[in-house]
């Protein structure tokens, strides 16, 4: 494996470099989801779950927005979510041309699986590193995170990118592990959502 080690760096190396391994690991997110008995669901499927999972009670319009899809794509999405019991769909009282979306029970249960799945192997994969190094890969991501947040704080959305998938599908926007473990926490009050 190729790791790039220099004393000085500059923005456009490690965006190469955040270009270069980042769809590394959703290759390897997607094949473990898959292995893991996810095959029931595809990746947009699972991102649908986990922006319900983060915004309970988010419209259609929202859905599609996030998935970067059209209303008609993600009313398809939908109805299958709504046949295998895994969403709820219901008319907003206030405004009766908007769904309410929400996660059921087995909703939440099979994208709690499926995050605790593929965490699992992620993490036995980064087991094989040094404590030394499994803090430079944590301290590294953390960077990374907050100069990106920044960008969402300002007011811009999160553009659709490969790496949303990880951040939907896999729990990744909590900053922890699956169980709440607070030493992956990434720093700062951070807001998941």
């Amino acid at each position: 494996m190729k790791v790039m080690l220099t004393t000085e760096s500059t923005p456009e190396q490690c965006a190469l470099e955040v270009m270069e391994t980042v769809p590394l690991v959703m290759r390897f997110i997607r094949a473990e989801m898959r292995r893991q008995g996810a095959n029931e669901l595809s990746v947009p499927q699972f991102r649908a779950l986990g922006f319900l999972n983060r915004n309970p009670g988010a419209s259609l319009s929202e859905l599609a927005e996030h998935l970067g899809i059209t209303r008609a794509t993600a009313s398809a999405t939908v109805e299958r979510l709504v046949r295998r019991g895994l969403i709820n769909r219901a008319d907003d009282p206030q405004e009766r041309r908007r769904l309410i979306l929400t996660l059921t029970a087995n909703g939440l249960e099979l994208l709690q699986q499926a995050r605790q799945s593929t965490y699992s192997s992620v993490a036995g994969v980064l087991s094989e590193l040094s404590e030394a190094k499994l803090l430079q890969v944590a301290q590294g991501l953390a960077l990374l995170g907050e100069a990106f947040k920044e960008i969402e704080d300002e007011g811009g959305r999160r553009q659709e990118a490969e790496g949303a998938e990880c951040i939907d599908a896999c729990g990744l926007e909590s900053n922890s592990g699956p169980v709440g473990d607070r030493r992956y926490k990434s720093g700062g009050d951070s807001n998941p959502t």
